[in-house]
């Protein structure tokens, strides 16, 4: 198997044009996020542009400190991804989250890097695609699972105060949204691992097989992968909500 078809500046350029029909169901349809779609195709564009100069200049430059500098501004930027969009959240609780997105994702990674793929955990090659992978679905999952968490109790706000009111503890009132916030974060990777190999073929097993990878290689890779971000997403989202919530009361069970 020969490696990928090399794509001409030009070709690619063509891809863009496939943004005028989400452009035209966006006007159709009255979206007004038209100008989210534009900074968001441009900013995705220059970072994995700038990313794929610096990977290049790493993977030719290989050193353990360019891995370690890479991988800690991925959970840094991770973790300011969700703290961003949750500013609501006391100071405890956000420690929570970046504690629990840093320890599960770094764990994870070391585990799949140094355990399955046996390798070195600062080998730049195998080391910063597969966190990629794995701190990018933490992170997504962490965002979900508080977004779920935050908007139940805010519909919920009556019926909470009633129970407080007669005297339920504050663990007993949240823990139940605590756990449906987890079901609703690992629901989407559930579903992804239900219908793979069937509905779609996966990026990571799309990309190694265009780049020359045999099938039976690329499957094996896949499987892992999936299991890892399953893993990762669980235990990401576990940490933040279940260690999270207890900062919204206090040691009197009064919520703060």
């Amino acid at each position: 198997m020969s490696g990928a078809a090399s794509i001409s500046l030009v070709r690619f350029i063509i891809i863009y044009l496939l943004l005028l029909i989400v452009i035209a169901i966006m006007k159709k349809s009255k979206i007004n996020q038209t100008k989210l779609l534009f900074v968001a195709s441009i900013r995705m564009t220059l970072q994995l542009v700038i990313a794929g100069f610096i990977l290049t200049y790493i993977f030719k430059h290989p050193h353990p400190v360019f891995t370690v500098l890479y991988l800690a501004s991925m959970i840094t930027f991770a973790i300011h991804r969700v703290l961003s969009r949750n500013k609501e959240l006391n100071t405890n609780f956000k420690i929570v989250i970046g504690f629990s997105l840093a320890f599960s994702g770094l764990g994870i990674v070391a585990y799949f890097v140094m355990a399955v793929v046996n390798q070195s955990i600062f080998n730049p090659q195998y080391t910063i695609p597969l966190s990629g992978m794995i701190v990018g679905n933490a992170m997504t999952g962490v965002n979900l699972g508080v977004k779920t968490f935050l908007e139940s109790i805010s519909a919920e706000k009556p019926r909470i105060e009633a129970l407080i009111n007669f005297g339920a503890k504050p663990k007993d009132i949240l823990l139940p949204f605590v756990n449906q916030s987890l079901e609703t974060a690992l629901l989407p990777t559930l579903n992804n691992m239900v219908g793979m190999g069937i509905v779609s073929l996966p990026g990571m097993m799309t990309g190694q097989i265009l780049s020359g990878t045999m099938p039976t290689t690329a499957i094996l890779y896949q499987i892992s992968i999936m299991i890892a971000i399953c893993t990762v997403v669980c235990l990401s989202v576990f940490g933040s909500l279940y260690l999270g919530y207890r900062t919204l009361y206090n040691e009197r069970n009064q919520f703060l």
